[in-house]
């Protein structure tokens, strides 16, 4: 089964190896969705949804929030701001996928 929680944060960026408007400083509204994937337990759970905030907030909100993401990451397309964040969380909560959205309709997602 296969249980999920959303996030949102906000952070600026600059792409160096791009050349148009994303090559200047700007920000975005991120959504982070984190699928986890399990047995239910005897708690009829496959993980608490409070759990899952606790992680994600401590793994990679706290760490992105109204942040420069230059400053986390040489080069941070979605792409690579996405695999930031699985490796963030990676074993420390049994992820099926993530999706990024970067702004409004333009999302990646990293799947195991």
């Amino acid at each position: 089964m296969k249980a999920g929680r959303t996030f949102f944060f906000d952070a600026s960026h600059h792409l160096p190896a791009y050349e148009g408007k994303c090559e200047q400083l700007h920000g975005h509204t991120y959504r982070l969705d984190v699928v986890v994937e399990g047995k239910v337990g005897k708690e009829g759970m496959v993980l608490d949804f409070n759990e899952i905030k606790k992680v994600v907030e401590n793994e990679v909100i706290e760490k992105l929030d109204h942040m420069d993401l230059n400053k986390v990451l040489k080069n941070p397309t979605a792409e690579n701001i996405a695999e930031w964040i699985w490796t963030q969380l990676e074993g420390k909560l049994s992820l099926h996928s993530i999706k990024l959205y970067e702004g409004k309709g333009k999302w990646v997602e990293k799947t195991k």
